[in-house]
């Protein structure tokens, strides 16, 4: 399941509540294209999800909408946001750390 981290959370917050969509809405990602190494996702802020789409949310209330081939491809990564050297954010989807991969897994000697 695709993680996400504080910092994509409270600007996901800002995000739907700067379109007025702090209540149902959320940041929904999507498969724009395949392609052999991976996929190109159509990022949108949504009203509220589309049916078959698997909802992920935040006890702060950031709420993340994903269609299914999306879902699948981002289930190992982590939604991060990065700021650009003219101030702008701009989320990053990256890949999981190892250790957070296999919670409670116990490192083999």
């Amino acid at each position: 399941m695709l993680a996400m981290t504080d910092a994509a959370a409270q600007a996901i917050s800002a995000l739907t509540a700067q379109e007025g969509k702090q209540e149902t809405g959320g940041l929904r990602f999507a498969v724009q294209a395949q392609q052999e190494a991976g996929a190109q996702l159509a990022l949108s802020v949504a009203e509220q999800p589309e049916a078959g789409d698997q909802v992920l949310g935040t006890d702060g209330g950031a709420r993340v909408f994903l269609e299914p081939q999306a879902a699948q491809f981002l289930d190992d990564k982590v939604l991060d946001v990065q700021q650009d050297d003219q101030g702008q954010l701009n989320f990053a989807v990256m890949p999981r750390p190892e250790a957070e991969e296999q919670p409670g897994a116990a490192p083999t000697a």
